[in-house]
C-alpha cells in the first residue's frame, strides 16, 4: 500500500510536503517522485509502469493511489490517469497567474480520463488514505480518528466561542 506522490517540478516541493505529511500522520507509506508531462513524458509513463498494480492481478496487497502536483498546465494529472488503473488525485499548487485559473487545466479531461481534484493538500491526502483504507481496516480507524480529531477541534472552537466550559470538558 502506497501513495506516489507525483509533481511535475521541483519547484511543488513545499505542496508535495504538506500532502505527505497528512499521509505520514495517517502512517501511509508516501513515494515521492518529479516528472514533467511535457519535458520528460517518456520518464513519467516508466515510473507510472513501475508503481502501478497490474490491472490483470486479483493481488491487492499492494494498492497504490497517486497524486499529481501541477500548475500552470496540468498535462501531468491526465497523463498519469490515462496510463494507470490505479486512482489519481489532481492536487495542483495554488497560483496567482491568471486570477487562479490555470487550475481549470485540472478540472478539464477528456472522456477516459478522469483523476480527481481536490484543491487542498491535506484534502487529497485524506482522499488517497480513504481509498486504501478500502484494503486496510486499521487505515480505515486511523482516517476515523483523524476525522474525529478534526470534528473536536471545530466543537472546541465552538465552545471557546460561546463561552460555554461545559462543551469543552466532554
Amino acid at each position: 500500500m502506497k501513495v506516489v506522490i507525483l509533481a511535475g517540478s521541483p519547484r511543488d516541493a513545499e505542496w508535495v510536503d504538506k500532502i505527505a505529511a497528512v499521509l505520514e500522520t495517517l502512517e501511509v507509506p508516501v513515494i515521492r517522485r518529479v516528472g514533467s508531462a511535457h519535458r520528460v513524458p517518456e520518464h513519467v509513463l516508466d515510473m507510472l509502469r513501475s508503481y502501478d498494480a497490474s490491472p490483470d492481478s486479483s493481488d491487492h496487497s499492494d494498492p497504490t493511489v497517486f497524486i499529481t502536483v501541477a500548475g500552470m498546465s496540468d498535462a501531468l494529472s491526465g497523463l498519469t490517469d490515462a496510463n494507470v488503473v490505479s486512482p489519481v488525485i489532481a492536487c495542483p499548487p495554488r497560483a496567482d497567474a491568471f486570477a487562479g485559473l490555470d487550475v481549470l487545466s485540472s478540472l478539464r479531461t477528456p472522456p477516459g480520463v478522469a483523476p480527481l481534484v481536490a484543491l487542498e493538500p491535506a484534502n487529497a491526502a485524506l482522499a488517497a488514505a480513504k481509498i486504501l483504507a478500502l484494503y486496510d481496516p486499521e487505515l480505515r480507524a486511523r482516517v476515523k480518528n483523524y476525522q474525529a480529531a478534526a470534528a473536536t477541534r471545530v466543537l472546541d472552537g465552538d465552545a471557546v466561542l460561546t463561552d460555554s466550559p461545559e462543551l469543552v470538558e466532554r
